[in-house]
């Protein structure tokens, strides 16, 4: 583990130092929530319900879309995770149809 950084010396530094500590905590809080989003729709595909994946695909959708808007995560991989899912949700479609 590396050594705890000089405190800062000047103004600016130690405002910058503040607001990278608050945005460290809001990015970690917004991650989480989209780890825990596409946890909740992969539960969803394995239970095989067409419907409620469609509703948890929508929502986790919305989370990951604003998380990228907001710069937490790069667009591409909010993209890269929507396609994904939206996938995965396709496949119980029509695996039930067949």
């Amino acid at each position: 583990m590396p050594a705890k950084a000089r405190p800062k010396k000047n103004k600016s530094a130690i405002k910058k130092a503040k607001q990278a500590v608050k945005r460290n905590l809001l990015n970690k809080s917004v991650r989480s929530t989209i780890k825990t989003i596409e946890r909740k729709v992969e539960s969803v595909i394995t239970s095989g319900n067409k419907e409620e994946a469609g509703k948890a695909l929508i929502e986790a959708s919305k989370v990951l879309q604003k998380a990228s808007s907001k710069g937490v995560i790069h667009k591409n991989n909010a993209a890269r995770k929507i396609s994904q899912l939206t996938k995965k949700v396709n496949a119980i479609s029509k695996s039930e149809a067949a």
